[in-house]
């Protein structure tokens, strides 16, 4: 039997509540307790527990809360982000070209990639070309990639060195999702920070994550649970690509992964249903405002209803959820009805904009909607450019919850940072600068987003998994009737103590 004693912790009350108040805080203590940890279960919870010889923590009247949950990313991504040029901030190609000059001298010359991430080209005046890139590069091979990752800017070398034809421009959307598994050719060994990726998300008090990366996570994360990895539980995805693979082995959602040591479970088949909305290629009901020239000025499907369809009826056969990208709000409306038709249970990623009239389906057949809020900071300008008639439909996170739909947070990283404090501080207060919040209706309180980031965990009791954070103020407590000051508050929230599987991941006492 493993054990630990975390002593003196005050409760965090956590849970939904449509109208916005902190269910059950009137049932928790408000005096401290101690919290007894037996095989990665909390076993006790009373005042003035009885040591059993397993080892204390004294964390002197902190809060103490379920760990948090990051519901989409991409975990090899964003640790190798960790390490790229940044290049957000860009506001043209030729910025991005003249940062280039100024970088790439500065590197090693070691044969490797140089690799950048974070620019958005939504709003640049022209496109960007594979001969300005070559301009600065020289031999070295150069891969950008966008922030939102709908897109990926190569030199002619890097290219050569994928087998690619000669091009003029960008690849976007599957031409570039296909080629996104392969980057790691053009790669040093140990360039991506692994390390630092893990140490950080447990500073941030995550404690799990839904893996969405490209290729197979559901092989990759086994190996790693192997090597000695213990920090993070993971539900590991599968695309398409792999969707014979998983059903030959008989992968089901939810069940543990061989060698994961109950670390690893099976996560849902993910599907690319539409684009996004900074290549115009999200799928909508209606043409993009600026659609004039665009090849498709409604965005982009993917797959036919009838393909998608059938994939997610093949998944829902195998025991396997879905998790369906669409940002756009006919491919939102294509999701639904493709899971209602096929009883495929699941989420919907993103769920960016979305049709008033689509709320109440999600909620009648359990669906989730899987949202980033920290994208809305991000993409409220080019909202403005491009869906300025239907704005007031993006990131309705309010709104579904009032509804009574599931609505788990994330980040998507590495188009935004692996940091459920940031995730929920844009839900909170819906801008990152001087001005007012966007579709200020749309904001959560800080009680509904906390409760939206620990993965359906309530407040700790008895029976909780060991999955654990203590931090220095409780998030609940914030006044959601400033919610300015509330998000400042949850960005700069401090995780003291972070404990996986009854596990201490991370002490800052």
């Amino acid at each position: 039997m493993t054990g630990l004693l975390v002593r003196n912790a005050r409760l965090v009350p956590v849970g939904i509540d449509p109208t916005g108040r902190t269910p059950a805080r009137a049932t928790v203590p408000d005096a401290p307790l101690d919290v007894r940890i037996t095989d990665g279960v909390v076993s006790e919870l009373a005042p003035g527990l009885l040591s059993h010889g397993e080892d204390e923590l004294d964390v002197a009247g902190r809060f103490l809360l379920p760990g948090l949950w990051d519901r989409h990313l991409h975990w090899d991504q964003w640790a190798a982000a960790l390490t790229r040029i940044d290049l957000a901030g860009t506001t043209s190609a030729d910025d991005v070209v003249a940062r280039l000059a100024r970088i790439l001298p500065t590197l090693p010359d070691d044969g490797a990639a140089a690799f950048g991430f974070g620019h958005r080209s939504a709003l640049w005046p022209r496109p960007a070309t594979v001969a300005e890139l070559d301009a600065v590069s020289g031999g070295r091979p150069v891969v950008l990639i966008s922030g939102d990752a709908h897109n990926g800017w190569l030199n002619s070398r890097a290219l050569e060195l994928l087998g690619l034809p000669p091009r003029t421009g960008v690849l976007e959307e599957k031409e570039w999702f296909d080629i996104l598994p392969r980057l790691d050719e053009l790669t040093r060994p140990g360039t991506a920070s692994q390390e630092e990726a893990f140490r950080d998300a447990a500073r941030k008090g995550v404690v799990g994550v839904v893996d969405m990366e490209f290729g197979g996570p559901f092989l990759a994360w086994p190996e790693r649970i192997a090597a000695g990895e213990r920090r993070l539980k993971v539900r590991a995805a599968t695309y398409p690509s792999h969707l014979d693979r998983a059903i030959e082995l008989g992968l089901r959602t939810g069940e543990a992964l061989a060698g994961g040591e109950g670390l690893v479970t099976m996560g849902p088949l993910k599907v690319i249903s539409d684009g996004s909305l900074n290549t115009r290629t999200a799928y909508c009901a209606e043409p993009y405002a600026d659609a004039a020239g665009l090849a498709h000025p409604r965005g982009v499907l993917n797959y036919a209803p009838a393909e998608l369809a059938g994939l997610l009826a093949r998944a829902a056969a195998a025991g396997l959820d879905v998790a369906v990208h669409a940002i756009g709000d006919a491919a939102i409306a294509n999701a639904i009805d493709a899971m209602v038709a096929t009883g495929a249970r699941g989420s919907i990623e993103h769920a960016q904009l979305l049709a008033r009239t689509d709320i109440p389906r999600l909620a009648a057949h359990g669906i989730v909607a899987s949202m980033q809020p920290a994208h809305l900071l991000d993409d409220r300008d080019v909202t403005a450019a491009c869906w300025p008639d239907r704005a007031d439909r993006c990131f309705m996170t309010r709104s579904l919850v009032e509804a009574g739909v599931t609505v788990a947070l994330g980040s998507d990283a590495p188009v935004s940072p692996l940091d459920p404090w940031l995730e929920m501080a844009a839900a909170v207060f819906r801008s990152a600068d001087e001005r007012d919040a966007w579709n200020a209706a749309e904001a959560l309180t800080p009680a509904q987003a906390l409760a939206c980031s620990t993965d359906g965990r309530g407040t700790v009791g008895i029976g909780s998994p060991a999955d654990l954070a203590v931090v220095e103020t409780d998030p609940t407590a914030l006044d959601a009737t400033a919610p300015r000051a509330a998000a400042a508050a949850l960005r700069e929230t401090r995780v003291a103590l972070t404990i996986v599987d009854g596990r201490i991941t991370h002490l800052a006492l």
